[in-house]
């Protein structure tokens, strides 16, 4: 049993999500929360699997709530799907870089959204390498910034260092496979490598780790 927590401070929104979530079989709703403080406290207290998180709530805001939680070494299995108005929100990369493991527009259709959740629970990445590419191609129009590589950047080889920058331009393991030609396995294996290596939680936390260390080519 997936165990879901959703905080939104709109009354409808949670409403229509924890319609959706108590009527999937295998999903269990143990908690809502109106703003980011009382979504941290509810996720202590119940450990959710997933977290549907809103950016934009009063007080304390989605992506400060999601750094909470994510640094909580009690919930290390929790999992955080950042919710925005917007596919290109202002805060999405904050949320990402702060330890969302995808985003989703509220205008979702429910199939997706389920899937999502389970994806998520699975430890999977919620960054489709369409979505991705939209959050490459905001994040190239800001104003540019120095590197700051990661402290375990030096522990990759050439290969992991090269597939993390493809990781980050958006390509799925099948295409960095085409791009390198060598086989999606193979692919994979140097995926995995790279996120244990970095500690990465998961490959949107790689997409983060390789702008942050100018892996991603211009």
């Amino acid at each position: 049993m997936i165990k879901v927590l959703i905080a939104d401070d709109q009354d409808l929104v949670r409403l229509g999500l924890r319609a959706l979530v108590e009527s999937e079989e295998g999903l269990a709703l143990v908690g809502e929360a109106a703003d980011g403080l009382a979504a941290v406290e509810v996720a202590r207290r119940e450990c959710p699997d997933v977290v549907l998180m809103d950016v934009r709530m009063p007080g304390v805001d989605g992506i400060e709530a999601t750094r909470r939680i994510v640094a909580d070494r009690e919930l290390a299995g929790t999992r955080v799907i950042v919710l925005t108005t917007f596919e290109l929100d202002e805060y999405v990369f904050d949320a990402l870089r702060h330890g969302a493991s995808g985003f989703l527009t509220k205008d979702t259709r429910p199939a997706e959204l389920l899937r999502a959740i389970r994806l998520v629970a699975e430890g999977e990445a919620l960054l489709s390498p369409s979505v991705t590419r939209r959050v490459v191609r905001e994040f190239a129009t800001r104003p540019a910034r120095a590197p700051r590589p990661h402290p375990r950047l030096g522990a990759l080889t050439d290969r992991e260092r090269e597939v993390v920058g493809l990781v980050g331009e958006g390509l799925s393991n099948e295409e960095i496979a085409g791009r390198l030609v060598v086989s999606p396995a193979t692919a994979r294996t140097h995926v995995s490598r790279a996120m244990v290596k970095l500690a990465a939680r998961d490959r949107a936390q790689l997409v983060v780790f390789a702008y942050q260390s100018g892996l991603v080519r211009s």
